[in-house]
């Protein structure tokens, strides 16, 4: 990826919300954005000895990366990981690589439903899901329960081809509870939505490819440099089209098809009346790389 400065690494300060144990920022500078610095957000959750699994403190980390990523505007895309497995101590066996690994398990231990409501009515799946910016999931590894439902909150999916999905609720008594059923089955259809919550097992990469419920798969090699490619891609339009396209596609999962047409139709007027209309078409006309205001 070009960049023309290394990366920024930042943390925010609250360690109760957001640390280097539970999940780490980088706000990576790409070269050649319009309005000028532009930033790709790439979130990692860090906690590879349990899997990257999503417990409440890596909720709350997510949750205020989410209103960080809103109130700065040099943000265009959030790109979301799991950190890499740790070195194992001499003679022990290394952990799998993994996205996340579901949810922290024992807090569930001896929760009744008043106990989770509050937890679950305000959880990480619906801010990321609910974010204006594009969002990236970088999948390399296991994406189970709350990490595939993680991952279906982002808009785009790349999966390096050691990834496994899954939603194993099914096992604990439960079913998805962040948005999977529903994320799910508008991805890969209600056949195959019901028979990976009603089994709980877990489809490969490829699998995973071709039902839809990722975009594309890579090497393990490959992966982040495909990735950031994209999001460089991405971050290089303009910041308002982008927000824009991203709430007129998203208008189609809820919205009637006669209703979403006359949304995209009035979003697509209403661009007529901004700058970056007009300097888009006119660097076209010129051959030339348009200078986004972003407004």
């Amino acid at each position: 990826m070009k960049s023309s400065q290394p990366y920024v690494q930042t943390f925010v300060p609250t360690r109760q919300y957001m640390n280097d144990e539970v999940m780490l920022i980088e706000n990576i500078p790409v070269e050649g954005t319009f309005p000028k610095g532009g930033l790709i957000s790439l979130w990692t959750l860090n906690r590879p000895d349990k899997l990257n699994s999503l417990n409440s403190e890596s909720h709350k980390a997510l949750k205020e990366a989410c209103n960080m990523a809103e109130s700065n505007d040099s943000i265009r895309v959030i790109v979301i990981t799991g950190a890499s497995p740790n070195t194992p101590p001499e003679g022990k066996k290394a952990k799998p690589f993994s996205f996340a690994a579901g949810a922290d398990i024992s807090e569930f231990v001896g929760k009744n439903s008043d106990d989770v409501r509050e937890f679950f009515e305000d959880n990480a799946w619906e801010r990321v899901w609910n974010l204006s910016k594009p969002t990236i999931a970088m999948i390399d590894g296991f994406a189970l329960g709350g990490g595939t439902e993680l991952a279906l909150s982002c808009d785009i999916r790349i999966a390096s081809n050691r990834s496994k999905f899954g939603t194993p609720e099914i096992n604990l008594g439960l079913i998805p509870g962040g948005g999977g059923t529903q994320r799910l089955c508008r991805l890969v259809g209600y056949g195959k939505a019901l028979e990976m919550v009603l089994t709980g097992e877990m489809l490969d990469s490829e699998e995973a490819l071709s039902c839809g419920l990722v975009n594309s798969v890579t090497s393990p090699e490959n992966l982040k440099q495909t990735t950031m490619k994209l999001a460089e891609n991405i971050a290089n339009k303009s910041p308002y089209t982008t927000k824009v396209a991203k709430r007129a596609v998203r208008a189609s999962l809820d919205l009637p098809f006669s209703e979403g047409v006359l949304m995209e139709r009035s979003e697509f007027v209403a661009l007529f009346d901004t700058e970056d209309k007009e300097i888009g078409v006119n660097a076209f006309l010129n051959r030339e790389s348009p200078k986004w205001l972003g407004k």
